[in-house]
């Protein structure tokens, strides 16, 4: 099947608003957010009004300042596991943000005691005669050659814009060559104009693994759970083994046997539907393997119903239950004191969607008033279709309703609103801090791998409020020489008034 018409199904798929299959692992391109989870980009308003709709058309923006793309998603995932390779068929430009995912790689071998290498990865760099006369014969030798150098368990060959436009058939050049090989050679089709939702990479990466590299459980591990994460960290590690249960971090630093063995756990669990959703159903759909239907363990009630949830499913629910006491016990004194020093002030939050809406509870449980939220996309449903896992409908139900834009990561839009809603604490994702800072507004990272999670995270999330409230000098230094790029008359303007009206989308 050619790109090509892969790429017109989904756009068919997406005009006519259709149900496709959601984790259909006969074919190598995944269906897109923006038809399986009716995914949208732009939008202003509030959370009740996001939950009493799973219809809200997607407002395009009449200005964009910049963008992502679902390859470099992918590549998040992908270029991370030990002893696969990546072939990226594409311009060598498509290759820009290789040096970090390796330093990402060789930090986090590092860190894990295990042994430091480079990602291994190649480029086919396409250049303008192979966008006339065909670039398959560069992917074939670049994919052997991946070959050669590595001697990998697998290969993933990953696509760009430019060679999903010259329409070479890359699945069809991946099977012969896994044929000849006996190791999987998985076409994964990520070009970047196949979609506007850039989180849709994880999605095609976790496709790949689930249609080649997942192996059928040749026997359940009864203590074993999946963890889905950025970064192979610690998480959940002190509660689990309180539990006597073992975690399985994935996807990156994991091998390929070991990504084969997915399938043996009981449950896979998730902090991120942005980056877990596709994969933890994949897994119950297709494997047998649970998904923990719970909110994100992000403030004292999610952190309550998701250790419950995996109670009830390991059959250990007294033992969670002396652990929830456990540990609610040891951070009562240092709660008491941090809601003391932080009630009534007021936090706007930036991150992507599921994060943002976890991020808000923790907040609450502090004291504090969420002043605003920006969302970089907004899922309208889930892959498990279980409102268990609607972080969103949590947050709203548990802590009331709230402002909410969906931004895309609109630098502009996001300096707009902390300059209109002032917070104490800005507490972002990605590039958004810097702008908080700019603005004099003191500000805290959430990383990739949150350690505010459960109820010690909580203690460490306002510990970290505290302090940049509390020691605001640099901060206002940082602003004092600090020049915008943009003008006074942006920012007196509506925070989304260059997205267009629901009537006219």
């Amino acid at each position: 099947m050619s790109l090509a018409f892969l790429f017109l199904f989904n756009l068919k798929m997406v005009a006519k608003g259709e149900k496709v299959m959601s984790i259909n692992l006969s074919q190598p391109a995944v269906e897109l957010r923006e038809s399986r989870l009716k995914t949208i980009t732009g939008y202003e308003g509030d959370a009740a009004e996001l939950l009493s709709r799973n219809d809200i058309p997607n407002r395009e923006r009449s200005f964009t300042q910049c963008g992502s793309c679902s390859a470099d998603q992918v590549m998040n995932l992908l270029t991370q596991i030990q002893d696969a390779a990546v072939v990226e068929h594409g311009p060598a430009g498509c290759a820009g943000d290789i040096p970090m995912r390796n330093g990402v790689f060789r930090t986090g071998n590092k860190r894990m005691g295990y042994n430091v290498h480079n990602v291994k990865y190649l480029n086919t760099n396409l250049d303008e005669k192979d966008t006339i006369y065909g670039g398959g014969a560069k992917l074939e030798k670049a994919i052997r050659e991946a070959k050669r150098r590595f001697n990998p368990k697998a290969i993933f060959v990953t696509t760009t814009c430019a060679s999903a436009i010259i329409g070479d058939d890359v699945p069809g050049i991946c099977n012969e060559l896994e044929e000849e090989f006996g190791i999987p050679v998985i076409a994964t089709l990520c070009e970047g104009f196949r979609t506007n939702i850039w989180a849709t990479g994880f999605d095609s990466a976790n496709h790949s693994i689930l249609r080649k590299i997942v192996k059928p459980a040749r026997q359940k591990q009864p203590d074993l759970i999946n963890v889905i994460s950025f970064e192979h960290k610690f998480l959940y590690e002190s509660v689990f083994r309180q539990l006597g249960l073992r975690a399985n971090h994935i996807v990156p630093l994991s091998t390929v046997e070991e990504l084969e063995r997915i399938s043996e756990a009981v449950a896979t669990v998730q902090y991120c539907e942005t980056l877990g959703s596709y994969l933890a159903a994949g897994l119950e759909e297709h494997f047998g393997v649970l998904e923990i239907k719970a909110p994100a363990p992000f403030g004292i009630k999610a952190s309550d119903e998701l250790l419950r949830e995996i109670g009830r499913i390991f059959h250990k629910e007294e033992e969670v239950e002396k652990v929830i006491i456990s540990e609610k016990e040891k951070i009562a004194e240092d709660l008491e004191r941090l809601r003391g020093r932080l009630t009534g002030k007021t936090a706007y939050i930036a991150a992507g969607g599921p994060l943002a809406y976890s991020i808000i509870a923790l907040v609450k449980d502090l004291g504090m008033e969420v002043v605003g939220t920006s969302v970089w996309h907004h899922d309208q449903r889930y892959d498990n279709d279980d409102e268990r896992l609607n972080f969103l409908r949590f947050g709203v139900e548990t802590y009331g309703n709230f402002k909410v834009g969906v931004c895309n990561k609109q630098a502009f839009e996001v300096t707009n609103a902390i300059n209109k809603y002032k917070p104490d604490i800005a507490i972002t994702r990605h590039l958004a801090t810097v702008w908080a800072a700019k603005l004099g507004v003191p500000s805290i990272f959430a990383g990739n791998e949150p350690t505010e999670m459960l109820y010690d995270g909580l203690i460490r999330f306002g510990q970290s409020i505290d302090d940049a409230i509390s020691n605001p000098a640099y901060i206002k230094n940082v602003a004092k020489h600090s020049k915008l790029p943009y003008t006074d008359w942006w920012l007196k303007q509506g925070t989304y008034s260059f997205l267009r009206s629901e009537q006219n989308v």
